[in-house]
């Protein structure tokens, strides 16, 4: 099971985002923020760490609107190392 209060704590807003926007929608990530580092949210660092990711290539969006792993994307190094009971 992921920790994911620990990976919130511990973690960049890129590298979450980076190994989470590709396979959870963008509200299921923010909820994770809300509850475990509400001041990214109230702050609007996810939202603009999402949109600076999109202009930098690392995510993409499809047609539909929903976040996929862009040209520049890279593995975070947490998720290489299979932190937080990531398998």
């Amino acid at each position: 099971m992921i920790d994911f209060k620990k990976m919130i704590e511990n973690e960049s807003i890129e590298d979450v985002l980076l190994h989470f926007a590709p396979i959870r929608s963008y509200p299921d990530i923010d909820r994770m923020y809300v509850r475990y580092n509400f001041d990214a949210v109230a702050k609007r660092d996810l939202l603009f760490c999402f949109q600076k990711l999109v202009e930098q290539g690392k995510l993409a969006k499809n047609d539909r609107g929903h976040a996929m792993k862009g040209p520049n994307w890279k593995e975070p190094k947490f998720v290489a190392e299979k932190k937080y009971g990531i398998s």
